[in-house]
């Protein structure tokens, strides 16, 4: 199953997916699971990791939200919309940025996951009306 067709599939999309929105809610929901890997693995090190943590749990949260406001079709809601994408960019930019103080490969690839999803929010928030 795809984010796509399941886009395609609601009676007022007609078939059409605004295919940068739909990449955003899909990288957004892996984002969520990363961070919340990412949390998970840091709770594990031997180091001090409250401020990783706590940071990777609140990107988790964001993105999970943030992706399930980019997949309804019904209604119009564009300000909350565009709202969550700039929450959603920033929460991911300062994720990216606490998992890149550290050398745990967890780390390096939920930054990688989190700057990836802040790209495709940006690209996603072009196409929604301001």
């Amino acid at each position: 199953m795809s984010v796509r067709k399941m886009i395609a599939a609601h009676p007022l999309a007609h078939g059409h997916v605004n295919e940068p929105m739909a990449e955003a809610a899909k990288h957004a929901m892996y984002c969520a699971i990363i961070c919340t890997s990412c949390a998970d693995a840091c709770a594990g090190e031997d180091m001090d990791m409250r401020q990783c943590i706590r940071t990777c749990l609140d990107c988790a949260d964001v993105c999970t939200a943030m992706s399930r406001m980019a997949v309804r079709q019904t209604g119009d809601d564009d300000k909350a919309l565009v709202a969550m994408f700039h929450t959603c960019i920033e929460i991911c930019e300062i994720c990216a940025a606490e998992c890149a103080k550290y050398d745990h490969d967890h780390c390096r690839r939920c930054a990688e996951m989190c700057r990836e999803c802040a790209d495709d929010c940006r690209k996603a928030l072009s196409t929604v009306s301001h």
